[in-house]
Formats: structure tokens, C-alpha cells, sequence
């Protein structure tokens, strides 16, 4: 065997002294690229919902819907598929196939960018691992990364058969999953390349008080993404569009109001929303007195510069909501809103998985 890989015979050899920094390095470019494309992946769902595209093509074909519809005739059968669903018949009835071809497109872009992150995680895996650049404690969590994926694809499907049949839209339970798990998919991608990243010799030991907080804010942050499906599946953000006020107070007094209790939160449009400002104002709260922390505890560090900059960009994000739902929910603003959230997770997992010691180099 003269180089890394695959002997003669067949059987997997690793040569002795990987650089494997380098290897590190190619791995989390690779993972980056991953990172990315998850975030675009989220943000052209938003669109799919705020478009009313997410029904448009109404069969799961997991390999030959890749390929669009050709011609005339194939787009009237695809469009008669989409006729025969409530939401045409109740909600889009009269629509031309011009229309249908403008709300088909972005799923279909959806489910193509998802098959594409597919191949850009798996493919490169495969060669990696083939190659001995991916160390043994590192294969597992890769593996699971991969599964989960695939998960989503199913759980993706499950959640639009939830609008086909009794439903104008889908279930605000399966969007908010659907979301969520796309989110937990890109935090697990990020804390495995941030612990492959080299190590900085940060102070950990001072730094050490800081993980209950930062593990906090994670936790606030996948509740709000979740709140923020249900907020989209609901269409809340199209009510209630005053801040700081809602319904003319802090507390409105309808909030709560459903029987049983518990399903205000979930399906209560004005219950939903108010649990998602105050969710937000919580994750403010914890951003900010993270950052004093870090600043008292371990000032002029790296573990103080990325809680700062973690409490900006949940700053920043609060705006962005403000901003979404006083103008009503324009598109550009909307995306921009889960966009933030996406980059908001991207840094507070980043910043935890720093915190902890580097994955140990092995063979």
C-alpha cells in the first residue's frame, strides 16, 4: 500500500502519522458546507409556508422527484393532483396553472435542496471514512447525523399528508416538528465541527461556570423555534400586530382561554403568539446576563467575545421579530426572521461546545 486508504486486497489500512490537523480541517469545511446549506434549507421552508407552496406537489417520490414535470401535458396532470386537495378546492380555486407553477417550484426547490444536502453529507463521508480521515470516536456521531436526516425527509412528508386530505394547510404540530428537528440537525453538525476545531488554550477552568447558563440558552432557543413553527403553522403573526402591547395590554385577557387550558399553547392563535414574545424577552434576558458573566468571569477572553456576540445577534433577532410583526409578515423580513434564528442557534451551540475540552485526537 503506498497511500492512505484502501489496500490491494480490499481492507481498510490507516498510515501511521495522520496530520490530523489537516484532516480536522477537512472534515469541518466539509461539515461548514453542511452547516450552510441546513440554514438555506430552513430558509426556503419559511418560504414554502409564507408562499402557500408546502401542498403543491402532492406525492412523496423520493428518488424520481427530482425530475421536474416536461411539457404540457405533465404539468396538467401534476396540476390535477393539486386540484383535487382542499386547499385548491377551498382556498385557491380558479388558480391558473401559471399560479400553480409559481407555488410548485418552491417545494419543488425545497425537496431538491434536501436531497442535495443528502448527497453533499453523504458522499463525502463515505470517502472520508474510506480514506482514515474521520477518527473512530467520530464515526458514530456522523452516522446518527446521517440518520437523523433521513429522518427528516420522512418526518418532511409526514407532516404535508397532514394537509391533503381534512386540512386547508398542515398540522401547526408537524411544522413546528419539522422545523425543530431541521434545527436539531444543524446544532448537532455545528457542535461536532466546533469540537474538532484546534484548540485556543482557553481558561476553562474559569470558563466553567458559564456552561449551566450557555446550555440554558440553547434550551430557550430550540423552545422558541418551536414556538415559532406553531406561530407559523397558525399564521399568529398575522394577528396581534402591535409591540410592546398585544390586544392592547402586556398580558391580553383572552390569553389561556381555550378548554383544556393546555391547548392554548399549541392552538390558541393569540395564546401562541404571547408565549413567543415571552419567550423572546427571556432569551434576551439570559443572552445579557451571559454576557456580563463572561465579561466578570473571564474578560478579554474568547469565551467572553462570543458571549457578547451572542447576546448581539439575539438582539438583533428580537428586533427582526418586532419588526416581522408590526409590518404584518412581509416575506423578506419573514425569512430574514428564520434566517436569524438559524445563525442565533448556529453561535450558542458553537459557544457551549467551546466551552468543553476538544475532542481528543486519535487514530
Amino acid at each position: 500500500m503506498t497511500t492512505d486508504g484502501l489496500a490491494a486486497n480490499g481492507t481498510l489500512q490507516r498510515a501511521p502519522g495522520r496530520d490530523r490537523t489537516r484532516d480536522r480541517s477537512l472534515i469541518r469545511i466539509w461539515l461548514g458546507a453542511v452547516i450552510l446549506m441546513v440554514i438555506a434549507m430552513i430558509v426556503v421552508g419559511g418560504a414554502t409556508r409564507l408562499t402557500g407552496s408546502g401542498l403543491s406537489i402532492t406525492e412523496w417520490k423520493p428518488i424520481h422527484g427530482v425530475i421536474p414535470p416536461i411539457g404540457e401535458i405533465e404539468w396538467q396532470e401534476e396540476f390535477a393532483k393539486y386540484q383535487q386537495i382542499p386547499q385548491y378546492q377551498i382556498v385557491n380555486k380558479g388558480m391558473s396553472l401559471g399560479e400553480f407553477k409559481e407555488i410548485f417550484w418552491w417545494e419543488w426547490g425545497h425537496r431538491l435542496l434536501g436531497r442535495m444536502i443528502g448527497v453533499v453529507f453523504f458522499v463525502p463521508f463515505l470517502l472520508l471514512w474510506i480514506t482514515g480521515r474521520i477518527e473512530r470516536p467520530v464515526i458514530p456521531s456522523l452516522v446518527g447525523l446521517f440518520l437523523l436526516g433521513g429522518a427528516q425527509g420522512a418526518i418532511g412528508w409526514w407532516m404535508v399528508k397532514s394537509g391533503l386530505a381534512d386540512r386547508i394547510s398542515v398540522s401547526q404540530y408537524r411544522l413546528a416538528t419539522h422545523l425543530l428537528i431541521a434545527c436539531l440537525i444543524l446544532g448537532a453538525a455545528v457542535w461536532i465541527s466546533r469540537g474538532l476545531a484546534p484548540d485556543r488554550g482557553e481558561n476553562r477552568v474559569k470558563a466553567a461556570p458559564l456552561k449551566g447558563m450557555a446550555s440554558f440558552i440553547i434550551v430557550i432557543v430550540f423552545l422558541q423555534i418551536f414556538l415559532g413553527g406553531l406561530v407559523a403553522g397558525l399564521k399568529a403573526g398575522m394577528t396581534y400586530n402591535t409591540w410592546p402591547l398585544m390586544d392592547g395590554s402586556i398580558i391580553p385577557s383572552g390569553v389561556f382561554d381555550y378548554a383544556p387550558r393546555w391547548r392554548s399553547v399549541f392552538e390558541d392563535v393569540m395564546t401562541v403568539q404571547f408565549d413567543h414574545r415571552v419567550v423572546a424577552y427571556l432569551l434576551v434576558i439570559a443572552a445579557m446576563i451571559h454576557a456580563f458573566q463572561a465579561w466578570k468571569l473571564v474578560p478579554r477572553s474568547p469565551a467572553a467575545r462570543r458571549a457578547r456576540h451572542l447576546a448581539v445577534l439575539v438582539l438583533a433577532q428580537a428586533g427582526i421579530g418586532v419588526a416581522t410583526l408590526i409590518a404584518v409578515v412581509p416575506l423578506d423580513l419573514a425569512l430574514l426572521h428564520q434566517f436569524g434564528a438559524a445563525v442565533v442557534l448556529w453561535a450558542a451551540v458553537a459557544h457551549r461546545r467551546a466551552l468543553n475540552e476538544p475532542t481528543p485526537v486519535t487514530a
